[in-house]
This record gives structure tokens, sequence and C-alpha cells, in this order.
């Protein structure tokens, strides 16, 4: 389970889409109250920061869009709640970006992590 760090315009489609995937179940997950994964790492660093959530989804969405893909599942902007800005990390941006190159996809996150 990871919600990226990333700009969402240099994530290659798969990373695009499973980020999406993956923040549904974060935010499910939270404003349910559900107890799978509940002290995970990236489920902990979203608590109290629904609407930085809220805002990521988003701009995820606007990339989706913008690829010509279609959405059909919005999140209730009235649970976006608490900080609108994350500032936790699992992994710092530079440890995402080193990940990602490892992994050889189509993410342009460049060769020193110019993100």
């Amino acid at each position: 389970m990871r919600i990226w760090d990333i700009p969402p315009d240099k994530m290659c489609r798969n990373h695009l889409l499973g980020e999406h995937r993956e923040l549904h179940a974060v935010w499910s997950i939270i404003t349910n109250g559900k107890k799978a994964y509940a002290n995970h790492p990236e489920i902990m660093r979203w608590r109290g920061k629904l609407k930085a959530l809220y805002l990521r989804h988003e701009s995820l969405v606007n990339e989706m869009k913008g690829r010509g893909y279609k959405h059909h599942t919005p999140l209730d902007p009235g649970l976006a709640t608490g900080e609108g800005v994350q500032s936790e990390f699992v992994v710092t941006v530079l440890e995402q970006v080193r990940i990602l190159r490892e992994r050889g996809c189509d993410c342009d996150v460049g060769v020193q992590g110019d993100v």
C-alpha cells in the first residue's frame, strides 16, 4: 500500500492508476473506521489529513482525465477534514524517486530525481 509523494504528471500509467486504487483503500479504511490495515504506516500518516488525501485524489483524477481516462469514483468532499498538506513520509521523496527509477517504469523522475 503506497500513496506516492511524486507529482502525478511524472507518474507512469501503472503507478498513476495503482495509486488511485490504493488511495481509495486508504480513504475507506480511515473514513469507515475499518480495522484491517488500520495500523499500517501509510494509513497512519493520513489520519487527521483527509483534506490532504482528498486534494491528492483530485490531482490524480485531473492527471487521469488529462490522459483520457474516465473517472467514476469521486470522494465525499464533506469528509475531507483536517490538515490540507501532507508533511509526514513513510520514506522520503528522494527515496521514492530512487525506488521508481529502479523499477524501470515510465515514471519521469529523471536521473537525479528531478520531480
